[in-house]
């Protein structure tokens, strides 16, 4: 029977993924990767010759058909991102979707594993027992608009960010005042992983003085009002 299987990889050390994820990488037809090149370097690691497709934001509708007429045939898929759990944050959403649509009959798998929203939370010391997350932040459109949802917020929010915006969005964030926590997790599993946590200002004068800090993979979560 055709089947899908939802795999998290590791978010930066190749040493968190799980047994059952390696066996599952071993034993699919095709691992579906948002970038082969990435995902490679794993399966190298752990001696895995399956054979890779690409598949991400970008993929058109030819691909995604060359994808359900792969699991037409019987045959079993892996799905995978570049780093942390498929679809979260992450084009696989709308190829599950897709699938679940189009073929209903295809039986859907998770292997569980690596998540880095959940990694982030656990060291925060932030309540998580409910929380908002937002993924990446719009560049543009509609910015403004989940920055004032943050402001209102009365649960921990957490979104995701790249080197090139964390000064303006720490700096958006000073707005919300002393009372507020704000968290960064940075290069999470990383040789270089490290958490700053104060008020938004004490965060933002950290990465102002460290310049030398603002590379690597952010996660910054926010205390609710």
């Amino acid at each position: 029977m055709a089947t899908l299987y939802v795999v998290a990889t590791p978010i930066g050390n190749l040493e968190d993924i799980s047994p059952r994820a390696l066996e599952t990488l071993t034993g699919v037809d095709v691992i579906l990767c948002e970038d082969t090149r990435v995902t490679k370097k794993l399966l190298a690691r752990y001696n895995i010759h399956t054979k890779t497709l690409s598949y991400h934001s970008q993929s058109g509708v030819t691909k995604i058909e060359k994808i359900l007429d792969i699991l037409r045939e019987g045959k079993s898929l892996a799905l995978v991102s570049d780093a942390g759990t498929p679809s979260i944050s992450d084009p696989g959403s709308f190829l599950v979707s897709k699938i679940r649509a189009e073929l209903p009959d295809t039986v859907i798998v998770t292997i569980p594993g690596p998540s880095a929203v959940v990694a982030a939370l656990s060291l925060s010391g932030l309540p998580s027992s409910d929380f908002l997350f937002l993924g990446f932040l719009p560049h543009k459109k509609g910015r403004e608009t989940l920055f004032r949802e943050i402001e209102e917020s009365k649960r921990t929010v957490v979104f995701y960010e790249s080197p090139h915006r964390i000064m303006k969005t720490l700096e958006h964030l000073r707005s919300l005042g002393p009372d507020r926590r704000v968290v960064v997790a940075r290069e999470l599993t990383k040789m270089h992983e490290e958490t700053i946590s104060g008020s938004p200002q004490e965060v933002f004068d950290f990465f102002h003085l460290h310049q030398d800090r603002i590379r690597g993979e952010f996660v910054i979560m926010v205390s609710g009002k």
